[in-house]
């Protein structure tokens, strides 16, 4: 089986099942609401550029990003099933992703076992990234 074999493809809707699916077979369940199929179907109605990565219809990859097509793209998943790794799809599904967006920056954030990954694609670390969970955690000045 070589990345030959794999279909890239953009998809305008994705199934939770299917994806829950994909993440289970990949590292990245254990960051993502699996047990949730609610909220993730609002990930996947809200994502507007979905590449898929399929090897006779099993999907075995997949790209989740919000773009605006025109500064920045924010790939938020990317997902290769554990027994279709270190063939080239993760960084296929990168390049699918960023030529639908071509005069965007890709901009993830690297999922710990992932860090060293990026760099041996080509991509730049960058340092200057910020995080909020809670609003609550925002140091608001008072008005009074």
């Amino acid at each position: 089986m070589s990345v030959s074999d794999v279909v890239f493809q953009r998809e305008l809707t994705l199934g939770a099942d299917e994806f829950i699916d994909v993440l289970n077979r990949s590292t990245l369940a254990e960051r993502r609401p699996v047990d949730d199929a609610g909220r993730i179907q609002d990930m996947l109605q809200n994502a507007n550029l979905i590449v898929t990565a399929r090897i006779d219809g099993k999907l075995v990859g997949v790209s989740r990003a919000l773009t605006d097509f025109a500064f920045c793209t924010y790939l938020s998943d990317l997902a290769v099933d554990s027994a279709y790794q270190k063939m080239g799809i993760g960084v296929r599904l990168i390049a699918e992703t960023k030529l639908h967006s071509p005069k965007a920056k890709l901009i993830l954030l690297a999922a710990p076992a992932a860090v060293n990954y990026y760099p041996k694609t080509g991509m730049t670390n960058f340092t200057h990234c910020f995080l909020l969970d809670d609003v609550n955690d925002l140091k608001l000045k008072d008005k009074s």
